[in-house]
């Protein structure tokens, strides 16, 4: 059951390191800006963020082939050398997309738990908007903000729909863990789906117990 595991589980790891970085760059101004301001445009922002929360990931993924092929951005990208679709980028798109709701929104409410008089003060001394995020904000929230970046790549490891559409099942190239459980279920080979299987609930079984931890010492 453990056989050509090595590869799927490198592929799946990159794509989940990666998206996580990718929703930590967009999503923490995100999170501030939900925990910090208000109105329709932020009320907007917010319903775009959640979106991928409330549809099927194989919409997302939809979506994306939209987005990403040559009806899109592909052909601008393709003649770049950027290609997005049916490679490793097209799956890290893909989990970024469904994981960043579950950063941001963990990532808000530990913002939202900041101190807004320790904000204040920073800002009496003269530190500006980004000053006061970077220096007092984020240092202050950074119990939440790293639960928030373990969720988020729990949930890009076990990535599945959004993943097939985009960037397919290639061996050695795209077929990350969920994927291979997928292909040795379709083929009838049940038993190699268990090694996958295993691997990515112990990896979901020891991000819960990290994020609850951080979570409850948050603070």
């Amino acid at each position: 059951m453990w056989t050509d595991l090595g590869q799927p589980l490198t592929l799946s790891l990159q794509v989940a390191l990666a998206a996580t970085a990718c929703c930590v760059l967009v999503g923490t101004p995100l999170a501030w800006l939900l925990a910090r301001r208000r109105g329709t445009a932020v009320a907007v922002v917010e319903a775009a963020v959640i979106l991928p929360l409330a549809l099927p990931p194989t919409v997302i993924g939809y979506g994306l082939l939209l987005a990403l092929g040559r009806s899109g951005l592909g052909s601008v990208l393709e003649e770049i050398g950027f290609p997005f679709l049916f490679s490793l980028r097209g799956a890290v798109a893909a989990s970024t997309v469904i994981a960043l709701p579950l950063f941001v929104l963990p990532a808000r409410a530990a913002i939202e738990g900041v101190d807004r008089l320790a904000e204040d003060a920073a800002r009496l001394d003269g530190a500006g908007p980004l000053t006061t995020l970077v220096r007092v904000t984020l240092p202050l929230a950074w119990r939440g903000l790293l639960a928030a970046m373990v969720l988020a790549f729990a949930r890009s490891l076990g990535e599945f729909g959004a993943t097939l559409m985009v960037a397919g099942r290639i061996p050695g190239r795209t077929e990350t863990l969920p994927l291979a459980i997928y292909g040795a279920v379709e083929s009838g080979r049940r038993e190699e789906a268990l090694g996958p299987v295993l691997v990515l609930a112990a990896i979901a079984l020891m991000a819960a117990v990290v994020q609850r931890g951080w979570l409850r010492h948050r603070g």
